[in-house]
């Protein structure tokens, strides 16, 4: 085992999954393994395996690239191969390196800025890390994620690769998850598979609304203590009762992001996946404004960030991944106006809630590495015959792929008409003056009386014109009126 490993039960605290405290120390553990320990592990591991790398020709990707596991150990005396260590023996496992190599060089990450980010500085261990029962580490200049997966998750990944090589080729610009790499730290008998992926919430962004979003209902509200936390990670329940006019987007940035949507939902159905999510982050440019000056101007003050922040750390930094950020997930060349003119933000998608404050808007499709296998078909089968089949988050790919698209594109997200200018178009009741007068000729009514009084069309019938001017009087919200007022 690594240092600081415990092996007996008694000393640890209620563990979720394979993640549990130690109690001596309050230190994380996986697999009875300490945090502090697994770090020092992946970062050796990488150093050298990323290193070693870079001394093999550059060559095409071939099928069988996608099978090779290399393997290196590394004795804590050191040995020809490998440096010397405060650790216990252990053995790292690298995954398909070609392969992720040439995925690493599509992103436009060189093997330097890979070494530099993961290993020049000490891993942060993010504190919240979901019920999945996964550690999650983000490199120091918030460009990766690390997190641990489980045997049958890494081994779907592994053959999941060529389809994802073949897709990543044909569209670079999408929103599931850019893996960088696949390892496992073998160490005291135990198997730590862990996966290097983007990083979808850049902490240097405080997010004052964070989602996971499936578009189920069943069971989809987040617990009481999960609302104790100073960011929950809310569901689908808590965002329809929260929001229920939606975020509303520009109709380019809209259409890009439906399509994109659309278009990566049709791929993981192809591979039979299932039980994914959206996860959302949001960050209220006003909101964060009003909280600057309550706090004399400090700006990363309102959301406690995960891990120390360095004086660099407080500028946002030039990402060193392509098509990395919300704005490039989504294909959408017409960026926002105004919410990325700004260096201080980096990325998100421009966006407005139903008050007209502004959002700038981070997303991702995380939990990719779930197969509609046997086990989902009997727990949705299970689920089915209690609850509405139709509600419950376990289905089948093809209905689940609807049913999450129509969620995210018709309640999550929603498209504002270019011509929408101003407040009035959100809230009617604010309606101003040259507004209702455009409304006006347009023909539309707003739920204010109209300014100038309708001319009633021409009658043959004495009685009739008699009649409409009465009710032509009485504006669009008179009493007497003889259609219901359009919206």
């Amino acid at each position: 085992q690594l240092p600081g490993s415990s092996s007996t039960t008694q000393s640890m605290k209620k563990t979720i999954g394979h993640r549990g405290v130690e109690t001596t120390t309050g230190e994380t553990t996986y697999k009875k393994t300490t945090s502090s320990a697994l770090k020092g592990a992946i970062q050796l591991g990488i150093a050298h395996t990323v290193g070693s790398l870079s001394q093999k020709a550059e060559r095409d990707v071939l099928m069988q690239d996608f099978v090779v596991v290399e393997s290196i150990f590394f004795p804590s005396e050191g040995s020809n191969l490998t440096p010397a260590h405060h650790y216990s023996d252990f053995r790292f496992k690298t995954y398909a390196p070609i392969a992720f190599r040439y995925f690493r060089e599509m992103f436009g990450i060189r093997p330097d800025d890979y070494l530099y980010s993961l290993c020049n500085e000490p891993l942060i261990e993010l504190s919240n890390p979901g019920a999945s029962g996964s550690i999650f580490y983000v490199s120091s200049d918030d460009e990766f994620i690390i997190k641990t997966v489980q045997h049958k998750e890494a081994e779907f990944l592994q053959k999941l690769l060529p389809g994802y090589f073949m897709n990543i080729n044909q569209n670079k610009r999408t929103l599931l998850p850019k893996f960088y790499g696949l390892y496992c730290v073998q160490a005291g008998g135990k198997n730590i598979r862990i996966v290097v992926m983007n990083n979808l919430l850049p902490r240097i962004i405080p997010m004052h609304l964070k989602y996971d979003l499936k578009g189920s209902t069943y069971k989809r509200r987040a617990s009481p203590k999960e609302r104790e936390k100073a960011v929950p990670t809310y569901k689908d329940l808590d965002f329809i009762q929260d929001m229920p006019d939606g975020l509303l987007l520009e109709a380019d940035n809209y259409n890009a992001l439906c399509k994109t949507i659309q278009r990566d939902c049709l791929l993981l159905q192809s591979f039979k996946i299932m039980d994914y999510s959206l996860l959302m982050g949001i960050h209220n440019m006003d909101q964060a404004s009003r909280e600057r000056e309550r706090s004399g101007g400090n700006s990363g003050d309102s959301v406690a960030l995960e891990g120390p922040v360095t004086p660099d750390q407080r500028r946002p930094q030039a990402q060193k991944s392509l098509y990395c950020t919300a704005m490039e997930s989504i294909q959408g060349e017409a960026r926002g106006k105004g919410a990325l003119d700004s260096e201080d933000h980096v990325g998100g998608i421009p966006a407005r809630n139903v008050k007209g404050e502004r959002l700038l808007i981070y997303i991702g499709i995380i939990d990719i590495l779930q197969s509609y296998r046997f086990i989902k078909k009997l727990e949705h089968s299970w689920k089915a015959l209690v609850h509405d089949g139709d509600t419950v988050s376990v289905h089948r790919p093809g209905f689940y792929a609807e049913r999450f698209q129509q969620f995210m594109c018709n309640t999550v997200f929603k498209k504002i008409p270019r011509k929408h200018l101003c407040l009035c178009f959100i809230k009617p009741k604010f309606s101003c003056c040259f507004c209702l007068f455009f409304l006006w000729l347009l023909g539309v009514q707003s739920d204010k009386p109209d300014l100038v009084p309708r001319t009633p069309p021409p009658a043959d019938n004495p009685a009739d014109a008699e009649a409409n001017l009465s009710t032509s009087s009485l504006g669009s919200t008179g009493a007497g009126s003889a259609s219901p007022p359009l919206r």
